[in-house]
């Protein structure tokens, strides 16, 4: 028995949200304010960096505990503090390129200006968070005074990256909030 089986759906149709494209921001399509475009790239680049350098450090510690029968604790350290920038710089710049996982359910049922009122409160609370995370950065930046032990780097070269991350997010969400009010005012 020959029955005729439909094509399997497209997965753009469940991945790509076209509500969402004009709140994207896409360095190659130079879609959102330069800006954040230009600092996107950059924290790809500093990302790369981080990680390369990440693996040299861990690398040569296994190296020294398997060949020298040595620790290197330095590397340790550094891989440390090379991770916790990699964390935020990789959070900023996925925040930027929307890909942090989402629930957008709700989203593609609503009406179109229902769908950029949610946007739009999304990224208000958003920026609400990050400005409370500031806050809480800046707290523990101004009563930070110590150094690591075995580098010496200071702390706050490792905790400013929560900051900046946070402020980058932040900047994201106010322009996002800003640009899904005017679509939501702007949808028929």
């Amino acid at each position: 028995m020959d029955t005729p089986h439909s094509p399997p759906p497209d997965p753009s149709e469940f991945l790509d949200d076209p509500r969402r494209k004009p709140l994207e921001i896409d360095t190659q399509q130079r879609r959102g304010p330069a800006i954040f475009r230009w600092l996107t790239v950059g924290m790809e680049h500093l990302i790369a960096t981080l990680l390369v350098a990440l693996i040299v450090s861990v690398s040569a510690n296994v190296i020294g505990r398997s060949l020298l029968n040595r620790s290197l604790p330095w590397a340790d350290e550094l891989a440390r503090m090379l991770f916790i920038w990699l964390i935020f710089v990789g959070a900023a710049a996925a925040f930027a390129r929307f890909e942090h996982i989402a629930v957008d359910l709700l989203l593609r049922k609503l009406p179109q200006r229902a769908a950029y009122a949610l946007y739009l409160v999304q990224h208000l609370l958003i920026t609400a968070l990050m400005f409370v995370i500031m806050a809480g950065g800046y707290f523990v930046l101004s009563r930070s005074t110590g150094r690591t032990a075995i580098l010496g780097v200071p702390w706050n070269l490792i905790n400013i990256s929560l900051v900046l991350c946070a402020a980058f997010i932040a900047a994201v969400a106010i322009w996002r909030a800003w640009r899904a009010g005017q679509l939501m005012l702007g949808a028929r």
